[in-house]
C-alpha cells in the first residue's frame, strides 16, 4: 500500500502495509534509525517522535493513522545538534548509554512548546521515557537549562521591541 507521509516538513511515498508501525516506516523504509526500538509496548519512549507537534509512541501507531500529519523525528530537529535541547544534552552530559535519549529530546521539545517554563512536576509528568542508565536528575536539569535560556531569549527580545 502507498502511503504520503509528511516527515520533517518533506512528503515522503511508502510502500508500506496501512498497520505498520510508523517506528518501522521510519527506520525500515526509510532509514532514519534516530528513532529507536526499545519495548515495543509504547512504554519505555524510545521511539517517540512529534505528531503535530504532541509526542507519540511510534512502535504502536500506525504509518497510515500518520498521513496528513506533521511528523517530526529526531533528524528533524537539526542535522548538525545545534537545537538547543541537543545542545543542552550535550553540555550537561545527559546520555550515557544514549539509546534513549532521541525519544526523551522529542517529548521534551514537545513539552516545552506547550509549557516553556515547566516546574519539575511539568517535567516528571511529560517526560514518561524509560532510562535504564537513570539520567534522569541530569534530563530534567537539561530541559531546566532550555527553558531558561528561551525566557532570557524572550526577554531580549521583548526589550527589543520597546
Amino acid at each position: 500500500m502507498g502511503l504520503t507521509l509528511k516527515i520533517n516538513g518533506l512528503e515522503q511515498q511508502v510502500d508500506a502495509e496501512a498497520d505498520t508501525p510508523l517506528l518501522w516506516v521510519l527506520r525500515d523504509h526509510l532509514g532514519m534509525t534516530g528513532t529507536k526500538f526499545g519495548c515495543g509496548l509504547a512504554q519505555c519512549g524510545a521511539c517517540t517522535v512529534q505528531l503535530n507537534g504532541a509526542p507519540v509512541r511510534s512502535c504502536s501507531f500506525p504509518a497510515s493513522a500518520a498521513a496528513g500529519m506533521d511528523i517530526t523525528t529526531i533528524e528533524g530537529l537539526s542535522d548538525d545538534n545545534s537545537h538547543p535541547l541537543q545542545q543542552a544534552w550535550m553540555a550537561m552530559n545527559v546520555p550515557q548509554c544514549g539509546y534513549c535519549q532521541s525519544g526523551m529530546i522529542m517529548a521534551a521539545d514537545a513539552l516545552l512548546k506547550s509549557k516553556p517554563n515547566p516546574t519539575d512536576d511539568d517535567i516528571d509528568a511529560a517526560i514518561t521515557n524509560i532510562c535504564r542508565c537513570g539520567t534522569y536528575p541530569r534530563v530534567r536539569a537539561a530541559i531546566h537549562r532550555v527553558a531558561a535560556s528561551l525566557a532570557t531569549k524572550a526577554d531580549a527580545q521583548e526589550r527589543h521591541h520597546d
